[in-house]
């Protein structure tokens, strides 16, 4: 089995091609068998929001929507406690499947000896 992997996403619409990129790395990531948690941050933590996903638009990639279902059904997602404070987004306010968590919980999954972490 794979090692766990750890993709902390720091961008949002704003960067369209990094933050695909990330979203992309960890659904296929789920996909190959990958023990995944994906970290929502900064504008990126809008996507943890029903429909937000489905409004961002990259050409020639996969939709964010489907890569970011992708890890929440096989994977864990978490939008950035900090974050979404800063955004006025709650805990009631994210998807079905997604949590708010802050730095401790992200030290914890990226200090772990077999784990990998990458930062987008």
């Amino acid at each position: 089995m794979p090692r766990p992997l750890v993709v902390k996403v720091t961008c949002g619409a704003e960067e369209p091609e990094r933050c695909n990129q990330a979203l992309t790395v960890a659904a296929t990531a789920v996909t190959a068998g990958a023990e995944v948690s994906l970290w929502l941050t900064g504008e990126a933590a809008w996507f943890g929001v029903p429909g937000r996903a489905e409004e961002f638009s990259l050409p020639h990639a996969a939709p964010l929507a489907d890569l970011l279902a992708t890890v929440v059904v096989g994977g864990t997602v978490t939008v950035c406690a900090q974050c979404a404070v800063r955004r006025g987004i709650g805990e009631a306010d994210v998807l079905e499947g997604v949590r708010v968590a802050g730095a401790a919980v992200f030290t914890e999954e990226i200090l772990r000896p077999d784990a990998q972490a990458l930062v987008y």
